[in-house]
């Protein structure tokens, strides 16, 4: 039994050698057929799209998954053309790949602008309503702050003994020396500097008795607020101070000069912007803008930019640019938030489409071409328009890149830049 299970085993083998010199003896007949097999160009080679191991020479289907084989083209002599050093490289660092490639784009490109604002006073017309004599306030017209007056009403009565002993000085003269219209004259105009009226003045003298007590109107139509209490911009204050009383009362001494109250005209008003570090260079007095209030977006209105403040506000990160504009029509409420589109055009800068470039978080890289593979490198950008991205450093105008970088970054060993 022992000799027969190894003649049948030494049969076997003799089988298998003679196999293997049958196919040795073809390939040494045949050597033109091996190497059309592996270096000819020409070969159409047919993969699944699935199942990337399947390489047929026919068209066919996936023995794994049924699906119908597509064409790989050229590729024995993409792989032929890169030598073994090259494809031994690690994946972190260079990868081989025939996809598009871009190169640098030079072009001035137009850029919108966002930006964040406010509805503001405009502080050129802000006008002040001040005493013109001392003396006592005998009554307050104003009840309350930002009340609306307009040109014209009465703002307060003040009782001044200073003018008061210039009105008996006019009586005495007209009574007694009625022909020296010298001093009558120069009496007039020193209670007219005082800030009487020309009607008070005939009106007293008509009467033939001295006020007591001067009215003071404003000259000016708008919302007014105490002098004293404005140390900012009115939207920056509380709004509950809108209901709190004067801190002026009648009966309070007001001395020649002083300034009691301001008014501010909403009639003309500012915008103002917020624009950050990056956007500052892009954005010049005369840049069109187009403003839309948050509360009021169908109110929205094109303008320009009018003037840009040359300092960094207190703990403030951003500089501040001012939108002028009428806004008699509009009636938008001072405070309220706006958003800025701002058009702008570049300068003649270096682009590259924004797929092409990669974000590694603080790294910015694209997969430079070398020779048949692509490596990871570094670059610096700016900013992002139109699907384009600024390169300021690490290209020239001779580098080609991939057009598409994440089609070759490999999630897990692909990322790595050289520091």
């Amino acid at each position: 039994m022992q000799n027969k299970i190894s003649f049948i085993s030494y049969k076997y083998i003799l089988g298998f050698f003679a196999i293997v010199s049958l196919a040795l003896m073809e390939c040494k007949n045949n050597p033109g057929k091996t190497a059309m097999t592996v270096k000819d160009s020409t070969a159409e080679i047919y993969t699944c799209a699935m199942h990337s191991q399947i390489l047929e020479h026919h068209p066919g289907k996936c023995p794994i998954c049924g699906m119908t084989l597509v064409k790989k083209e050229n590729a024995n002599r993409e792989i032929s053309q890169v030598d073994l050093a090259t494809l031994l490289q690690p994946t972190n660092s260079l990868v081989v790949s025939s996809i598009p490639v871009t190169t640098l784009k030079q072009s001035a490109e137009q850029i919108q602008l966002e930006a964040l604002g406010s509805i503001e006073y405009d502080t050129r017309f802000e006008k002040i309503i001040a005493a013109r004599i001392s003396g006592r306030i005998e009554k307050l017209y104003i009840k309350y702050r930002y009340q609306h007056i307009n040109k014209g009403d009465k703002v307060m009565d003040i009782y001044s003994p200073e003018l008061l002993t210039g009105e008996q000085n006019l009586l005495f003269l007209l009574k007694n020396d009625a022909t020296n219209t010298v001093l009558i004259n120069a009496a007039k105009q020193r209670l007219l500097l005082l800030g009487m009226s020309s009607g008070q003045l005939n009106q007293f003298i008509a009467n033939g008795n001295a006020l007591l007590k001067i009215s003071v109107y404003s000259n000016y139509s708008g919302y007014v607020l105490e002098a004293g209490k404005m140390n900012s911009t009115p939207m920056q204050i509380n709004t509950s101070a809108t209901t709190t009383e004067l801190s002026i009362k009648e009966g309070m001494y007001v001395e020649k000069g002083q300034p009691v109250f301001k008014v501010y005209n909403t009639d003309k008003s500012w915008v103002t912007l917020n624009l950050f570090g990056g956007d500052n260079s892009f954005v010049k007095v005369g840049t069109p803008v187009l403003i839309i209030p948050e509360t009021a977006p169908d109110k929205k209105f094109s303008a320009a930019i009018s003037f840009i403040e040359p300092f960094y506000r207190n703990n403030n990160k951003t500089v501040t640019a001012r939108v002028y504009f009428n806004n008699s029509t509009l009636n938008i409420p001072i405070g309220s938030q706006v958003k800025a589109n701002i058009n702008t055009t570049t300068k003649v800068n270096e682009w590259l489409p924004q797929q092409a470039v990669l974000s590694l978080g603080l790294n910015k890289v694209v997969l430079l071409k070398k020779g048949n593979a692509f490596i990871v490198h570094k670059v610096s950008t700016g900013i992002t328009t139109n699907d384009l991205i600024e390169i300021t450093n690490g290209l020239n105008n001779k580098d080609s890149v991939a057009a598409n970088a994440q089609f070759l970054m490999d999630s897990e060993s692909f990322i790595k830049v050289k520091q």
